[in-house]
């Protein structure tokens, strides 16, 4: 897993190769260790070959399940998925 701090408080994850739990895994860690300053994370599945960890995420940290995330939106493309941890 590749992971990046932006400038603005985004944070940018790649979950590329890795099965379902353990981006499930990364991305709650994330979550869990990320500062005050971060208000979203940018999670990098892939289109083709990742539309199954898009649909674990979605499923796992949407519809309030995990608190710290207040909503997932779409990226700027089918193969990211962000997480809005709060408004800028």
């Amino acid at each position: 897993m590749k992971e990046k701090a932006l400038t603005g408080g985004v944070i940018e994850m790649d979950v590329h190769g890795l099965n379902g739990l353990e981006a499930k895994e990364a991305i709650e860690g994330r979550i869990r260790a990320a500062e005050r300053g971060v208000y979203r994370i940018r999670v990098i599945h892939g289109f083709h070959g990742g539309t199954r960890l898009r649909a674990m995420i979605r499923e796992e940290f949407g519809h309030e399940r995990e608190p710290k995330v207040k909503r997932i939106e779409m990226g700027d493309n089918q193969g990211i998925t962000e997480l809005v941890l709060r408004e800028f």
